[in-house]
């Protein structure tokens, strides 16, 4: 973990996003702010591959992580020829700093190729196992670091702390963390917990990067939930859980802001306190 690069701050795509109504624009983001956009995380559908946006970030020579949105890391027929070698010729395109992706169910039952769906892992330690053997295979399949993400939700099962069962897969994976700072407070928040619940118990040394994303309080038959939409508005919990990781974490490399989907004056309050808290970190520098 200790040798894979610093990146610093930056921004995520998937496939098609930039295209959506006052999306934001990833060049003129670079032109205008680059200590905001030092890297591109790319979400990658293999049956999709790559669009004209992430194709016009390669040309810049910028780097990049790729961020798979189509794989079950706990079950090995996941892991068909046909994947792999579309994932080794996608990671030769993007040369990434490393793989990533949620650790989660993006299929229940028979996988269909381009049906997006995506549920949290059940948080027991057999899972946690399957999910370590996934992240290892996957990495000597393709020869990168491979981090899991853990995943949002509005329902999670096992007896696990999700942060107990991540700590599990880390350590038998032998892998580093990304840590969603919107997806655990939701978690927190579902399963009563205070935001930084657990945290003082994670191996803080494993994780290299962190998400942070808005999102919106909803309410459905007296069910209250917080949907995941990478909205601008970051909550007071998400918060609370970046600001307390980032002068913790010694071996961070990188800081995501999802807002994809939104014009770059909605999202200029959120770059501007991640850019100071980064600074801020202590002793453990920033890129050049």
């Amino acid at each position: 973990m200790g040798a894979l690069p610093t990146l610093g701050l930056g921004i995520s795509t998937e496939y098609g996003a930039a295209d959506a109504p006052d999306a934001l624009d990833l060049t003129a983001l670079r032109a205008l702010r680059p200590e905001w956009s030092r890297f591109l995380e790319v979400g990658v559908e293999t049956a999709k591959g790559l669009d004209r946006h992430a194709e016009a970030w390669l040309e810049t020579g910028l780097p990049t992580t790729f961020h798979f949105l189509d794989v079950n890391l706990d079950e090995p027929e996941d892991f068909d020829a046909e994947w792999l070698d579309a994932v080794r010729a996608l990671a030769a395109r993007l040369s990434p700093a490393w793989l990533c992706g949620d650790a989660g169910l993006w299929h229940v039952g028979r996988r269909q190729r381009g049906a997006m769906m995506l549920l949290p892992p059940v948080l027991v330690d057999d899972a946690a196992s399957r999910q370590a053997e996934g992240l290892a295979r996957l990495r000597s399949e393709t020869g990168y670091e491979v981090l899991p993400e853990n995943p949002p939700g509005a329902v999670f099962v096992g007896d696990l702390h999700l942060l107990d069962y991540f700590a599990r897969v880390c350590e038998r994976a032998d892998t580093g963390m990304l840590l969603d700072c919107a997806h655990l407070a939701i978690y927190q928040r579902l399963a009563g917990h205070d935001p930084l619940d657990g945290l003082d118990a994670f191996p803080l040394d494993r994780v290299v990067e962190l998400h942070v994303a808005g999102g919106r309080e909803l309410e459905h038959e007296g069910f209250r939930f917080v949907e995941d939409d990478h909205v601008p508005n970051v909550l007071p919990e998400t918060w609370m859980i970046f600001e307390w990781l980032v002068a913790r974490t010694p071996n961070l490399k990188a800081v995501v802001l999802e807002c994809e989907r939104n014009p770059l004056e909605d999202c200029v309050p959120a770059f501007e306190r991640l850019e100071m808290h980064w600074a801020a970190r202590p002793g453990f520098g920033v890129p050049a």
